[in-house]
C-alpha cells in the first residue's frame, strides 16, 4: 500500500502466502462492516429514543474506534519516523470532529475510510494472487528414477541431474532437458502461445508445460526454487517497486500537499477565529483539511500498475513494474533486430551455385569441411546439408572474412564475397543476396569451386506483426549486423522500409539513440547481443524469457514464448493502463480542487465532504482494477510472409 495513504495493517509475510480470496477476507473490510452495522446500531436508536442517549453515544464511540483501528495505528508509527501522509489528515480530522462534538460524523469518517483501504488491499492482493497463480501450474508430485527405482517426490525435492519421467497429460514439475522422447507441449498458460510446440531430445521444457501424447525422460537443471516460473514470479514482484512517471507525478503531487493543506487548514482556523467565530472557522477547517485528502491521487496509478502487470503476464508478456509500463504505454517506434527476433534463428542452406566441371555435392564438401571446425551460426546450416563430412585441419577464422585450412594438402578457404572474387559467379551471388539469403564462396588452391546461399527464415508471424504495428501507428525499422542487400530483400518481405545494416552492436546503441531523439523507441531483440541497444532504447524488449537469463534481466519486458504477436497485444494492452492512469490522477485533482472552495464556503459540511470523497476513491480504484481486464489472446495460426506480406500491407501508410 501506498505510505502516503496512511493504509494500516498491512501486509505481513502470512497474508503474503496466503492471499485473501474474497471481499470478506480483507481486515479492513471486516472492520468496516462492523463500524457499519453500529453506526447504523446508533443511529436506528437514536430515531426510536427521539434524541441522543448513552446507548448511542457509546455505539457511535465504538464506530469510530473500530473503523479508526484500520488506519490509525499505522499513521501513528509513520509520524514517529518523520512521515506525513493522508492517513494523518484523516487522523486529524477525526480528533478534530471529535472536539467540535461530532462523534458520529467523525466515525463515518472512519468507517468510509477503512472501506477504501479495504478495498485498495482486495485490488492488490487479487492481483498478486493473479500473478502467484503461475506457480499453481506446477504439479504437486514428480516421478524421478534414482538408483534405477521410480520414485514419487514432491517438486520441492527435485535435484540438478534427476531423470524425471513425465507421462502424456501430465504437467512438467520442473525445467530440463529432454532426453528420451517425443511430444507436443501445450505452453498456452504459460506464454499464451495457443499452438502445442513439437519437441524431442534436446529440447528444453519449463515448470508448468502439459504434455501431449508422448512419454518423456527429462534430465531436470533447476530447481523448484529456481525454474522459470518461479524466477518470473519473483522478478516481477521485487520490480513492481519500480515506479512509472505517472506514479512518480502522482507521488510529487502528493508529496507537498498533504504538509500545505495542513498549513492551509491551519491559516483558515487562525485568520477565521481572528475575524469571526472560532468554533465555525475551526470546523471548516477540519471539512477542507478532509476535502484536500490526496488519498485518491495517491492509490490512482500503484492500483492501476499492479493490476495491469499481473494482467500482462497472464498474456505471456514480462514486464518488470510501473516504469516499464509507462514506457510500454508510451513508445511510438519500434526497431527489431533480424536474428532470433524476426527470424527464427534456424538457418538452413537454400541454394547452391557451383562453377563450371564442379558438382553441387564438391562444393558443400569443401564447404563443411572448414565448418566442421567452427563455431559460426552458418555452419550447423551448411553441416546439416552434407551427410559425411570429413574434417579440414589447421582450421584458423579470418576477422570478418572467413576461415581457411588444409584437406589433402590442398588449401581450402570459405569467406564473404569481397573476400574472395565471385569471378563468373557475380550473377549467382547477386541473385541469393537479392532473395535474402547469405553467401559464402568456396575455394580449393586458389580456385573458386562455388557459393553457397544461407538463410534464416522469417517468421511466419512477422509480415502480420509489422503491418498490424504500421496501422497502430508505430514507426518501425529493423536494425541487424548482416549485409545491406540480404537486410533489405528480408524487410521488404514483411513491409519494414526503414533498414539499418552492417551494424555491430555500439553501432545499433548509437542508432537507437539517434531514433529516440524524434520519438520514443521500444528495442526488441534477444536480450544477448543486443544487450547496449535494449539498454539505450527508452523500452528494451527481449524474446523468449522462458530460456533465457540474460533476456530476463537485460530488458525491460520481455515475451515468454516466440511468437512475436503477443507483442501488439502487449502494446495495446500498457496504452489502455496508461488512459486509465491519466484518468485516475485527473478525476483525483478534480475532486481536490471541487471539494476544497466548498467546504471552505460552507457548502459542504464534514459527512458530505467524506461522503463524497470516499465515494469517489471508490471509482479510483475500481476504475484502476479495469487495466487488470485482458482480451483471451487467442491467435490465429500464423501464415508464412510469402502468403501474407502483400495483402497485409496494401495500402498501409508509412
Amino acid at each position: 500500500m501506498s505510505d502516503a495513504c496512511g493504509c494500516g495493517g498491512g501486509d505481513t509475510a502470512d497474508g503474503e502466502e496466503r492471499e485473501p480470496e474474497a471481499f470478506w477476507q480483507i481486515r479492513e473490510l471486516q472492520f468496516a462492516v462492523i463500524s457499519g452495522v453500529l453506526l447504523v446500531s446508533a443511529w436506528l436508536t437514536g430515531r426510536s429514543s427521539g434524541g441522543a442517549d448513552a446507548a448511542t453515544a457509546a455505539m457511535e464511540w465504538l464506530a469510530l474506534i473500530v473503523g479508526a483501528y484500520t488506519f490509525v495505528p499505522a499513521t501513528l508509527l509513520r509520524l514517529v519516523e518523520r512521515k506525513i501522509g493522508v492517513g494523518t489528515l484523516m487522523t486529524i480530522a477525526a480528533v478534530g470532529a471529535v472536539l467540535l462534538g461530532e462523534v458520529g460524523e467523525a466515525a463515518m469518517l472512519a468507517f468510509l475510510f477503512s472501506i477504501s483501504e479495504g478495498l485498495e488491499e482486495y485490488s492488490l492482493a487479487r492481483t498478486r494472487r493473479g500473478l502467484r497463480a503461475l506457480l499453481s501450474l506446477v504439479p504437486a508430485e514428480a516421478t524421478v528414477v534414482r538408483n534405477g527405482v521410480e520414485t514419487v517426490v514432491a517438486p520441492t525435492e527435485l535435484r540438478v541431474g534427476d531423470r524425471m519421467l513425465v507421462r502424456p497429460g501430465e504437467r512438467i514439475a520442473t525445467d530440463g532437458v529432454i532426453t528420451e522422447g517425443r511430444t507436443a507441449l501445450d505452453v498456452s498458460a504459460i506464454t499464451g502461445e495457443s499452438v502445442p510446440v513439437e519437441v524431442g531430445p534436446g529440447s528444453e521444457v519449463f515448470a508448468g508445460s502439459i504434455n501431449g501424447t508422448g512419454a518423456l525422460t527429462v534430465e531436470v537443471t533447476t530447481t523448484a526454487e529456481d525454474n522459470s516460473l518461479a524466477r518470473i514470479v519473483k522478478i516481477v514482484e521485487a520490480e513492481q517497486s519500480r515506479k512509472g512517471a505517472s506514479q512518480r507525478l502522482a507521488d510529487r503531487i502528493a508529496k507537498p500537499l498533504v504538509p500545505g493543506i495542513m498549513v492551509a487548514a491551519a491559516v483558515i482556523a487562525a485568520l477565521g477565529s481572528l475575524f469571526g467565530d472560532p468554533s465555525t472557522w475551526i470546523e471548516r477547517a477540519l471539512v477542507v483539511l478532509v476535502a484536500a485528502s490526496p488519498c485518491a491521487l495517491a492509490i490512482s496509478v500503484p492500483v492501476a500498475v499492479v493490476a495491469a502487470v499481473g494482467a500482462a503476464s497472464r498474456i505471456g508478456v514480462l514486464v518488470k513494474g510501473g516504469a516499464a509500463l509507462e514506457a510500454l504505454g508510451r513508445v511510438r517506434g519500434v526497431a527489431f533486430d533480424k536474428t532470433g527476433t524476426l527470424t527464427a534463428n534456424r538457418p538452413t542452406v537454400v541454394d547452391v551455385a557451383a562453377a563450371d566441371g564442379v558438382s553441387r555435392g564438391t562444393v558443400l564438401d569443401v564447404a563443411a569441411a572448414l565448418e566442421a571446425r567452427s563455431e559460426h551460426p552458418l555452419a550447423r546450416a551448411i553441416l546439416a546439408a552434407t551427410d559425411d563430412v570429413r574434417p579440414a585441419e589447421g582450421v584458423e577464422a579470418v576477422t570478418g572474412a572467413g576461415l581457411t585450412g588444409r584437406r589433402d594438402g590442398q588449401l581450402l578457404r570459405l569467406g564473404r564475397p569481397g573476400w574472395l572474387d565471385a569471378g563468373s559467379l557475380a550473377g549467382d551471388v547477386e541473385r541469393m543476396q537479392g532473395a535474402g539469403a547469405t553467401v559464402v564462396l568456396v575455394e580449393r588452391d586458389g580456385t573458386l569451386l562455388g557459393a553457397v546461399a544461407v538463410r534464416d527464415e522469417l517468421r511466419p508471424e512477422a509480415a502480420d506483426v509489422v503491418a498490424q504495428l504500421r496501422r497502430d501507428g508505430y514507426a518501425v525499422a529493423m536494425l541487424t549486423g548482416d549485409n545491406r542487400t540480404t537486410a533489405a530483400a528480408l524487410a521488404a518481405r514483411i513491409g519494414i522500409e526503414a533498414v539499418h545494416a552492417e551494424l555491430r552492436p555500439e553501432d545499433k546503441a548509437r542508432l537507437i539513440e539517434e531514433l529516440g531523439r524524434s520519438r520514443s523507441m521500444a528495442m526488441v531483440g534477444d536480450g544477448v547481443n543486443d544487450a547496449p541497444a535494449l539498454a539505450t532504447a527508452d523500452l528494451g524488449i527481449a524474446m523468449g524469457a522462458m530460456g533465457s537469463d540474460v533476456a530476463i534481466e537485460t530488458a525491460d519486458v520481455a515475451l515468454m514464448g516466440e511468437d512475436l504477436r503477443h507483442l501488439p497485444l502487449a502494446f495495446r494492452h500498457a496504452r489502455r493502463a496508461r488512459r486509465i492512469m491519466l484518468q485516475n490522477i485527473g478525476l483525483s485533482l478534480a475532486l481536490i480542487t471541487a471539494l476544497m472552495p466548498l467546504a471552505l464556503l460552507g457548502v459542504l459540511g464534514l459527512a458530505a465532504v467524506v461522503l463524497v470523497h470516499e465515494l469517489a476513491e471508490v471509482v479510483v480504484i475500481a476504475n484502476g482494477v479495469r487495466a487488470g481486464r485482458t482480451k483471451p489472446v487467442g491467435l490465429p495460426p500464423a501464415r508464412h510472409p510469402s502468403e501474407s506480406a502483400r495483402p497485409a500491407l496494401a495500402g498501409t501508410a508509412s
